[in-house]
């Protein structure tokens, strides 16, 4: 059976997609590559890629907006944490959340990966999102 090589994309329900697109794309780096709406529906999609094409993040709106907040503690998404290759470059991402105003907690060790350190902050929505380092060998 061929294996799975890797995340193509990660698509993300958000409230307001005019509200997340802007912060995913400062605060991340991400570029918005596609934009799709179905007035019918009220669905609302927009793709942004990193800046080497690595992955992708799909943010979702969809028409029932009286969803409840995120929530870690209810099944389904955790969290999603993106991978820097040093403690130093998360070091630069501190400094990146700081600059635009966005409340992070430090670096610290991970609880789940001996060894790993990681960022944590939450974007508009309130999804946790990390910046993660595996150890440095």
């Amino acid at each position: 059976m061929a294996k799975l090589m890797s995340v193509h994309h990660l698509a993300l329900t958000v409230t307001d997609v005019d509200r997340s697109v802007p912060w995913y794309a400062r605060v991340l780096d991400l570029e918005e590559v596609l934009r799709r709406e179905e007035p019918d529906t009220g669905l609302r999609k927009v793709v942004l890629r990193s800046a080497g094409d690595e992955f992708s993040v799909v943010l979702v709106q969809h028409a029932d907006t009286g969803r409840r907040g995120f929530d870690e503690h209810r099944a389904g998404l955790e969290h999603v944490a993106f991978r820097v290759s040093s403690t130093a470059e998360l070091a630069e991402w501190e400094a990146r959340l700081a600059e635009f105003g966005v409340s992070y907690l430090p670096t610290a060790p991970s609880r789940t990966f001996e060894g790993s350190m990681v960022v944590v902050f939450r974007d508009p929505d309130g999804i946790q999102l990390e910046i993660w380092a595996d150890p440095e060998l």
